[in-house]
């Protein structure tokens, strides 16, 4: 049986491309969130699934806040230096 709740609009590749094609190694929830057009919050619950996954990392700022990234794109963007 499938998971619950709505399907996703925006597949786990398409998140991952967007750390793929950022000039920071690291992106905040609202950054990707604008660049895949899913709110805020939809957007945290999908990174979180995707970080439980082993596909992206996460560290907590402050006390609401988060940086995320991807070790695959960072390997990829910075190998050719």
């Amino acid at each position: 049986m499938g998971e619950p709740g709505r399907k996703p609009t925006v597949s786990d590749d398409e998140i991952l491309d967007v750390f793929s094609k950022a000039s920071d190694p690291v992106l905040t929830t609202q950054e990707i969130a604008e660049q895949i057009e899913i709110g805020r919050r939809g957007t945290f619950d999908r990174l979180r699934k995707l970080a439980d996954e082993g596909s992206v990392e996460m560290k907590k700022v402050g006390e609401t806040g988060a940086v995320w990234w991807s070790q695959a794109a960072l390997q990829s963007q910075y190998s050719d230096r």
